[in-house]
């Protein structure tokens, strides 16, 4: 079958897929978030959730490799090093992607914006956090099994902001500085996309010819967010990260209608009946 006819795709949708690609993958390689584009993106072009879902792995995993590659030769990362975070990750993602299949993943709407604002706000009214090294609060073990496996669940759970979580992770319990923390995150968030894509692959979902098509967009997006980092650490990862918090905040509220929107419609008939 021809790729670019594959799934009903037509040549002008699989172009935009691959700039969408792209530019989430420079998103993503800075602050995370790319998956606001993406998600977007996957639903529009006609593919059911499922297939959004399980496709948006198979991009986003190219681009967090690419990133990780960058940072790695770059000199900013070293992944034998990471071994017990590396396995808790994808430890916690496999067992996210697992319970994903029989739980309702909904209720985590209810927690992951107020985290998420909580994080814009941290990062805004502390303008020297993450510039240098700050001190360490736990082991690196410690860390590998409480946001390893705690972060990398989510990421393989439900997803949205992981790359932002794990930053954060770095900079507030570990004391690196925002440079040195991207780059680790974006060792173990390609570890938490392949795991979650392992299970995504048993489910039959994925639809290949956009899903390699936006992963090719988010390798060279990915490259040049990763090169920004490298030239401009905390001065342009904080700023990315403020907005992809905020953003994947209300992202989540406003899609989420059936609860928020409501739900403020209702309190507010309530009150002035």
């Amino acid at each position: 079958m021809d790729l670019l006819s594959f799934h009903g795709l037509a040549f002008d949708t699989l172009g935009l897929l691959f700039g969408v690609g792209l530019l989430a993958g420079f998103v993503d390689a800075i602050a995370g978030g790319g998956g606001l584009l993406t998600l977007p993106a996957l639903l529009w072009a006609g593919l059911s959730p499922a297939e959004s879902l399980a496709t948006n792995k198979v991009q986003s995993s190219f681009g967090s490799f690419s990133a990780a590659l960058k940072f790695t030769r770059g000199g900013a990362v070293k992944p034998r090093e990471m071994v017990w975070m590396i396995a808790c990750t994808f430890a916690g993602s496999a067992l996210g992607a697992i319970v994903v299949q029989m739980l309702d993943p909904g209720f985590l709407r209810n927690v992951i914006p107020v985290l998420l604002v909580g994080i814009a706000i941290w990062l805004m009214v502390t303008p020297k956090a993450g510039d240098i090294d700050a001190q360490q609060r736990i082991g690196e073990r410690a860390f590998a099994l409480l946001a390893g496996t705690g972060i990398g669940f989510y990421d393989g759970f439900f997803g949205p902001g992981t790359g932002t979580f794990f930053a954060i992770a770095f900079v507030s319990l570990l004391g690196f500085n925002l440079r040195k923390a991207t780059a680790h995150t974006k060792v173990l968030n390609f570890t938490s996309n392949i795991a979650a894509l392992l299970f995504f692959l048993m489910g039959g979902h994925i639809v290949w010819a956009a899903g390699l098509l936006m992963g090719v967009g988010q390798s060279l997006g990915a490259q040049l967010g990763a090169q920004m980092v490298i030239r401009n650490g905390a001065a342009i990862v904080r700023p990315m990260l403020v907005v992809a918090s905020l953003a994947i905040t209300a992202k989540l509220v406003w899609t989420d209608e059936q609860g928020y929107i409501r739900a403020a419609i209702g309190a507010l008939v309530a009150w002035f009946a």
